[in-house]
């Protein structure tokens, strides 16, 4: 059995060689809607009726209901991941 980071790792390699959403196309959502995704798949059931999905993004792309719900957090994870990196391409490094 995998491990947590083992699962969202997976997923944002398949999210890069599946899909294609390399760092580029993240540079791409500079407001915040890698970790609106996030938390759209993060919160458990539609109760928020999908107001955490990215207007800009396509319907299709949300799979959240095609999903269980480990398949979600490891989307959720991988998806801050991406905004994590993200954030570090686009903040230039500080001497020290």
């Amino acid at each position: 059995m995998k491990t947590g980071i083992e699962l969202i790792a997976a997923e944002r390699q398949r999210q890069l060689s599946v899909h294609g959403f390399d760092g580029e196309r993240d540079a791409q959502y500079t407001h915040n809607q890698l970790v609106s995704a996030a938390v759209h798949y993060a919160l458990p059931g539609t109760a928020h009726g999908g107001r955490f999905w990215p207007s800009t993004w396509a319907a299709r792309w949300n799979q959240k209901g095609a999903d269980d719900r480990i398949a979600q957090l490891a989307k959720a994870g991988a998806l801050l991941a991406a905004e994590i990196d993200r954030l570090q391409r686009a903040t230039p490094p500080t001497e020290t």
